[in-house]
């Protein structure tokens, strides 16, 4: 199929960030592109070539979007997916499958998933409704500490939390969830993996994250880690196990924990372009962004070395800060060697809401670390 200049249309469910930024490589193929958000403020707006505003998770709006389009992918996980799945029964080409993306939508099933095919992960325990997790304590069945997860719709660091103590059980959500072992980790890793219709396998290098201890996001991401070569290795082989378990197609971001004693647990998966490969379209010869379209268009996986060292800064909202944004002392950091600021288009901003990134690219890993720094604590997202 002839994709470039032609009559071909590519669907993408979700009009945020990460579909902006694969737009700036289906603009630069000249693919046509169909989005669909539920916000008339969505970054893609401008850059696609038909907007259409609907509840991602409404079963007749995806299913008739999706009509209209050769191939429909997506850039969040919160959609509707038996209408995805009537789609692909229908002959539409939907990547990754909405076999796929059931099973990563809900932790539970996701955690379970690494149990049936025996990839590492931490122990955990699931339950219908968050109120049975403090008769688990009671009746010796789970210990403090250990971290709750609600089973659906957490993104960017929520739907997560922390627990030590009864006290920290309270104003939980209701419903279903999963309590997992406090990792005692030494890195949080992850690995982005590119695979094609025909098999085709690519892996970028592992990376390195670093959180904010507060509202669980994810500040810097060091490519490659600061870890030993044979770890590395592992954390890729463990990577290439879990994208060969799903048989996906796109992209496979899988997060992983590096333990105290060097062995590698997995932590959960994004079936898209991910945070933790923002620093490929400056430091890559391939973005991730344009492997994914590469991946799902079925055409020659590209180069994933990287080209420099890079560090990705995410940018977001300043606490105490709510309204129309403004980012103070940009220039600043503009007049920086090797630094250049992706800003999402969001209007409106909110504390620890994500409005952009910056990548820091240098020969010298530790020097780009030193500009990061320097960076986080320079530019600031506030509010009129």
């Amino acid at each position: 199929m002839n994709y470039f200049s032609s009559n071909f249309k590519l669907g993408i469910l979700g009009g945020g960030q990460l579909g902006k930024m694969m737009l700036y490589d289906t603009r630069k193929f000249d693919i046509t592109t169909f989005v669909l958000d539920p916000s008339d403020q969505a970054p893609c707006k401008l850059a696609c070539n038909a907007f259409t505003q609907g509840d991602l998770m409404d079963f007749d709006t995806v299913y008739n979007f999706g009509k209209q389009v050769d191939i429909l992918t997506f850039e969040i996980e919160n959609v509707n997916v038996d209408a995805l799945e009537k789609l692909e029964n229908e002959g539409v080409k939907v990547y990754p499958s909405s076999k796929n993306l059931r099973t990563i939508q809900n932790k539970a099933k996701q955690k379970l998933f690494y149990l049936d095919h025996n990839l590492p992960t931490s122990q955990f325990s699931r339950f219908a409704y968050a109120s049975e997790i403090e008769d688990a304590i009671l009746n010796g069945g789970l210990k403090f500490p250990f971290v709750w997860k609600s089973a659906q719709f957490g993104y960017d660091g929520t739907g997560v939390k922390v627990v030590r103590s009864l006290e920290d059980l309270k104003d939980l959500p209701k419903g279903e969830c999963i309590t997992e072992e406090l990792i005692d980790f030494k890195n949080e890793l992850a690995v982005i993996v590119a695979r094609n219709p025909d098999g085709d396998i690519k892996t970028y290098p592992v990376v390195e994250m670093e959180f904010h201890p507060e509202a669980n996001q994810v500040e810097y991401v060091i490519c490659p880690a600061r870890i030993p070569i044979d770890i590395a290795k592992k954390a890729q082989e463990v990577a290439l196990k879990v994208s060969k378990a799903y048989n996906h197609v796109g992209l496979l971001a899988v997060e992983m924990f590096l333990t105290k004693d060097d062995n590698i647990l997995i932590n959960e998966v994004a079936p898209r372009p991910h945070n933790s490969g923002h620093q490929t379209i400056e430091a890559s010869y391939t973005s991730q962004f344009e492997q994914h379209i590469r991946a799902i268009l079925n055409l020659p996986l590209g180069n994933t070395d990287s080209k420099l060292g890079g560090i990705m800064v995410n940018l977001v909202g300043a606490e105490n800060y709510t309204g129309d944004v403004v980012y103070k002392n940009i220039a600043d950091i503009m007049e920086m060697d090797g630094v250049t600021p992706h800003i999402y288009g969001k209007k409106q901003t909110r504390p620890f809401r994500k409005m952009g990134h910056v990548t820091i690219v240098n020969k010298d890993l530790n020097v780009a670390r030193q500009v990061a720094e320097k960076v986080k604590n320079t530019i600031k997202v506030i509010s009129k």
